[in-house]
């Protein structure tokens, strides 16, 4: 804020400033939602099973006692690097990706993420990589141009870049709204439209759609993170 001088005399008294919060309770969801963070603790998350066994295909292969003994690894792995602070998700950088226990097959989701600057991560949808998340603003050495969040990143046959730029500045929270029905999938970044009606394709094996249903991860890839306003619906396509 500042007071303009224009060569007039002027005078101001009794300045105030009240900071006004979003109308918005964080970690509460909209009707016909529910929330799959809520504000407290990791309830309802666990950690990413390690190399090969982050593959749905190869995790799926486990024998029940080699699932449960991995999973304990994962999960120690997930209270090592991941935190609720101050009602936000928080990675430290370090570790595997956190997954939801719960899967989910067709679904609207609503996300809170702020990454900081050169960051990278994504979302995976049924276990499968991902709806991207950087900084587009360091992408023009990779790409060319700025190429901003939302998009398939890992698409080989279908579009795997955004419609739009529509990240905010780095340091602000971004909102993704994912819809996800069969193999395609809309993805809108603050409001605006990224991706349309994508086929989200199989990154485990190429020959073969997504899987019919899977977890949701919160992907790491070497730096921190927040998320928070983590909602989804389910969606029935009987």
């Amino acid at each position: 804020m500042g007071f303009l001088g224009h060569n007039d005399h002027v005078e101001f008294r009794n300045i105030q400033i009240k900071d006004l919060c979003s109308s918005e309770k964080q970690n509460v969801p909209p009707d016909d939602f529910v929330a799959l963070f809520n504000g407290k603790d990791l309830k309802g998350w666990k950690g990413l099973l390690k190399s090969p066994n982050d593959n749905p295909i190869k995790r799926a292969a486990l024998s029940p006692a080699e699932h449960q003994a991995a999973q304990k690894l994962a999960d120690e792995d997930m209270r090592a690097n991941w935190s609720v602070v101050n009602g936000q998700i928080v990675f430290s950088g370090k570790g595997r990706s956190l997954c939801t226990v719960k899967d989910y097959a067709d679904f609207e989701m609503l996300v809170d993420w702020k990454l900081p600057a050169h960051g990278d991560s994504g979302i995976y949808l049924r276990g499968t990589p991902q709806v991207q998340i950087w900084d587009p603003h360091t992408q023009p050495t990779k790409h060319g141009s700025e190429v901003g969040s939302g998009a398939f990143y890992n698409n080989k046959n279908n579009p795997s870049k955004p419609l739009r730029v529509a990240d905010k500045p780095i340091g602000e929270w971004n909102r993704f709204r994912i819809l996800m029905v069969g193999e395609r999938a809309h993805v809108f970044l603050n409001g605006e439209l990224v991706t349309r009606d994508t086929v989200l394709e199989n990154f485990w094996k190429r020959a073969d759609p997504i899987f019919a249903s899977g977890q949701i991860e919160l992907q790491n890839h070497g730096d921190g993170l927040e998320f928070k306003n983590i909602y989804i619906r389910e969606l029935s396509t009987k």
